[in-house]
């Protein structure tokens, strides 16, 4: 998933270099803008259930609205679920793929018309998507239908990224150190700090595990916070890097990686303890990316960014797609092809760096 596509600058927040570009990068593809909280206290943590958020608005509920051009708009994150691919983005869109992704069908009841950012999926058949005003949506049919399950309007935080450690207990974190926890499938939530006693605002952009099941949050200034006992607790780990990350990943060898601005990418092997550089072979901005079957990791980014790696995360070879767009997020699809999401909504290119070079890869005039 890719935070810099998933949020705008609220009015008076100073922000960061880096969170500056996170909110350009969001204005020029989506539009959307964000109100956060006019003053510290409004923004303190405090208990809100998800029943009594949800059935506050259960009379304004807006769902959102069936589309053709549904896997065309903005897609910001997507999941793999048994053999069916899943993607949110936009309009509340929820669109899915049951043929490696050849052609998609829009979820049929989604009940909101917020951007979402976010998708997780527990099991085949729970998952979750959040998105912005603080959002979360559940389905329970793999990906048919969806409810709302937590909508904080106090808040308006956009949800950045979801992650369940079991059915019952999951964690959503969010812009300027948003976190909502629940313990009991998602019934009820409550906010929480991510470091105990901590009053650090940034943004939060992406949360997820290791093979070994450390729980790993990739955010603003070069942060990576670490969990061991999944998620009770998290501590601060120091990558040696200033930037932000807006996603990162675990691998089937327990390797960890973080990436984000400029191309910057980490590599951890001790379970994100100590963090070294790795040649993400661009300069461009990276958000998402997947593990192949056969080993190879791809990443997305900027300016039509597709990375790919065959020697387990340590260097990529750069395919630099012809449409120039940006992408967040990618899955493996059928026919040897992958699938990237992202401005366009969902594009098809081959899972071989010279194979996509080919076919989709940007050709430099070389005629007089």
């Amino acid at each position: 998933m890719l935070s810099f596509f998933k949020c705008s600058s609220p009015v008076g927040k100073v922000l960061s270099a880096s969170a500056a570009m996170f909110a350009l990068a969001v204005v020029s593809l989506s539009g959307a803008a964000l109100v956060m909280p006019a003053s510290a206290d409004e923004a303190a943590p405090a208990a809100v259930t998800g029943d009594a958020a949800a059935s506050a608005d259960s009379s304004k509920l807006e769902y959102a609205t069936p589309s053709n051009l549904s896997a065309h708009d903005l897609l910001l994150d997507s999941t793999m679920v048994g053999k069916r691919m899943i993607a949110v983005g936009e309009f509340g869109h929820v669109v899915f793929s049951d043929d490696g992704g050849k052609t998609w069908e829009q979820a049929k009841t989604v009940p909101t018309q917020v951007t979402l950012t976010s998708v997780y999926f527990v099991n085949d058949k729970i998952g979750y998507a959040g998105g912005h005003d603080s959002t979360v949506i559940r389905t329970d049919d793999g990906g048919n239908t969806w409810t709302q399950v937590y909508h904080n309007i106090e808040s308006q935080a956009p949800i950045m990224s979801i992650y369940f450690s079991d059915e019952n207990h999951g964690l959503a974190v969010g812009a300027f150190s948003f976190v909502v926890e629940t313990h009991d499938g998602g019934k009820t939530w409550t906010r929480r700090t991510l470091v105990a006693g901590s009053t650090d605002d940034s943004h939060l952009n992406n949360i997820y595990a290791t093979k070994d099941g450390t729980i790993l949050v990739s955010a603003e200034f070069g942060k990576v916070f670490r969990s061991t006992d999944k998620g009770a607790t998290f501590t601060e780990v120091d990558t040696g890097y200033e930037g932000s990350f807006w996603g990162g990943m675990g691998l089937k060898d327990g390797t960890a990686l973080v990436f984000g601005m400029r191309g910057n990418a980490y590599r951890s092997t001790d379970d994100g303890l100590t963090w070294s550089k790795i040649d993400s072979g661009t300069d461009k901005s990276i958000g998402g990316g997947w593990e192949l079957d056969n080993g190879t990791v791809v990443l997305v980014g900027l300016q039509g960014y597709v990375g790919y790696s065959t020697d387990g995360a340590k260097t990529f070879k750069e395919v630099t797609r012809a449409d120039r767009l940006g992408y967040v997020s990618v899955l493996p699809a059928g026919d040897n092809q992958i699938a990237v999401f992202g401005e366009p909504g969902v594009k098809l290119q081959p899972d071989d760096a010279t194979k996509a070079l080919d076919a989709v890869g940007f050709k430099f005039n070389t005629g007089s």
